[in-house]
């Protein structure tokens, strides 16, 4: 792995412990083009490392009971049954055109990065639709399934808008959610593409850098503007995505 793929890791994490969310959509872009990961591959891996690190992370929000459990199973059966179904019908696209469907949902993460977050319903007795829940589950993991995104940056304002959660809940609700659609993913994808051929050395190391930049990062978020970064990374994101575009579209056409 070249130096620039260990740096690719350790932003990846700096990125999920600053922002809370929104950070793994730089695992696909790393494994590709700092990794040097073929593309299908890089976004089956993406799926492992990305539950890793989410699974870490929700470990000190587990003990101190900040887990909405009754959200965890009406968003993440669907989530985990929609991440399988997306990863079952990526074997009909070319790992070109999956990485064209990337380059859009990071230009979306970057516009809802620019959006103020969504409000805090503390006190709100409003019961929620499971159906909505559901249905929200069921679509964001069709798109973790088909492109490898953990998909915080839908998550959380789902659990917090459809969901009725805080934001105090929605965090570590989300990072439950992300990994157990990510381990589904990336069943889904070894069984397509082979247990054998994935490099078991790069998704550990990944997720151990991943998951030591996340604390790091949020020790360092404790000290700077949040909504700066928010918006400096949803800059960086648009950029990428328009990379992504340029550099796939040939390939398509």
């Amino acid at each position: 792995m070249t130096p620039l793929a260990w740096i690719g890791a350790l932003l990846i994490g700096l990125s999920l412990g600053l922002l809370g969310s929104g950070g793994s959509i730089l695992t696909v872009p790393v494994l590709v083009y700092l990794a040097g990961v073929e593309e299908k591959l890089a976004i089956a891996q993406s799926l492992a490392i990305v539950g890793g690190i989410s699974l870490f992370g929700a470990i000190p929000y587990i003990r101190s009971k900040q887990v909405d459990w009754r959200s965890v199973v009406l968003f993440g059966i669907p989530g985990v049954l929609g991440t399988y179904a997306g990863a079952a019908l990526s074997s009909y696209l070319s790992g070109a055109v999956q990485l064209m469907l990337f380059a859009a949902v990071m230009i979306l993460a970057a516009v809802m990065m620019f959006r103020p977050k969504p409000a805090d319903p503390e006190g709100d007795t409003h019961e929620r639709s499971p159906l909505k829940i559901g249905a929200e589950g069921l679509g964001v993991g069709i798109l973790t399934g088909l492109v490898g995104v953990g998909g915080g940056f839908l998550i959380i304002p789902a659990l917090v808008l459809l969901g009725g959660l805080p934001m105090s809940l929605a965090v570590g609700t989300s990072l439950l959610i992300i990994a157990a659609k990510s381990f589904a993913g990336f069943y889904k994808y070894a069984h397509l593409l082979g247990l054998e051929n994935m490099d078991w050395t790069l998704i550990g190391t990944f997720t151990a850098i991943g998951v030591a930049g996340s604390f790091l990062g949020s020790v360092i978020g404790k000290k700077v503007s949040n909504e700066a970064l928010r918006r400096g990374f949803a800059i960086f994101l648009v950029l990428m995505g328009l990379y992504v575009l340029g550099t796939n579209l040939p390939k398509v056409l």
